[in-house]
């Protein structure tokens, strides 16, 4: 619903067309995807005790969450630049993030996620299957499904690890990097509630990005680690659904602007029904 509402804000109110809120409504669009892949066929698996996924329909959910778990990877870290060229350096900031940029970047975050879904999902599914066919997870993801594979993964494992270092681990510490040189920025600033006011929305930025991040760092780094099936069904959840949850909560549903355009929106709404 928090998703929902900001794609509908953002869509509608043109003062809002702007990079920071632009990359906002990709982000609830991803974020809103992320959560119609699995949430449906989770809430299957949880309410009937034997249930079953085709071959195909496992291939499609594999797919679309790595498609929008690649794409949020590379947003995170654009928007993170965009904050930092915004605060960091106002007087270029129309220039740095110039609409040209802004699209540039949208387009690489969506390639970026459709080429890493293409290239995994098919190697994934390229290897022979054998024994009982039951995947101890709530949803078709990498690693669970690897575990049923019987031939040599060695090379994936390796592709696995590089592509998670390039995916997740270098765009983390860009935001990182970021968000240090934004709260320098900020400690020079003079006004003690604004200095307050930033240092709280950096602090819920960085929590829900560590959270994402983290987890599926985690997950994805070795895909036949260690962990028990249910450590991994619950790092799982934090970033597919847990993450989706927050960041309309962080990002945008706390905005002052957000607010006032839907204020806005519905005086107009009801300003056409008094008419």
């Amino acid at each position: 619903m928090g998703n929902a509402i900001i794609i509908f804000i953002i869509s509608l109110e043109q003062s809002l067309h702007v990079p920071m809120y632009l990359f906002l409504l990709n982000l609830s669009v991803v974020d809103v995807s992320f959560s119609a892949v699995i949430m449906p066929e989770m809430l299957v698996v949880l309410s009937i005790e034997k249930t079953t996924i085709t071959f195909v329909g496992c291939f499609a959910q594999m797919y679309f969450i790595l498609l929008f778990g690649g794409t949020e990877c590379f947003l995170l870290g654009a928007m993170a630049y965009d904050r930092f060229a915004a605060i960091c350096h106002p007087l270029s900031y129309p220039v740095i993030m110039n609409k040209s940029v802004f699209i540039k970047l949208v387009m690489f975050s969506w390639v970026s996620g459709i080429m890493v879904a293409t290239v995994q999902t098919t190697w994934v599914f390229s290897f022979p299957f054998c024994g009982p066919s039951e995947i101890n997870h709530l949803f078709c993801e990498t690693p669970p499904v690897l575990e049923l594979v019987c031939a040599d993964t060695f090379l994936f494992e390796i592709y696995a690890f590089t592509g998670t270092i390039l995916i997740i681990v270098v765009p983390f510490l860009l935001i990182l990097l970021s968000y240090i040189r934004i709260l320098f920025a900020i400690l020079k600033m003079s006004s003690t509630t604004g200095r307050q006011k930033a240092f709280s929305t950096c602090a819920s930025h960085l929590t829900s990005v560590a959270l994402f991040y983290g987890t599926a760092n985690m997950t994805y780094l070795q895909p036949k680690s260690g962990y028990s099936p249910e450590t991994k069904k619950l790092m799982s959840l934090a970033y597919t659904l847990l993450t989706p949850l927050l960041n309309p909560l962080i990002y945008s549903l706390r905005n002052s602007e957000m607010k006032r355009a839907l204020k806005k929106l519905w005086r107009r709404k009801i300003d056409l029904h008094t008419i």
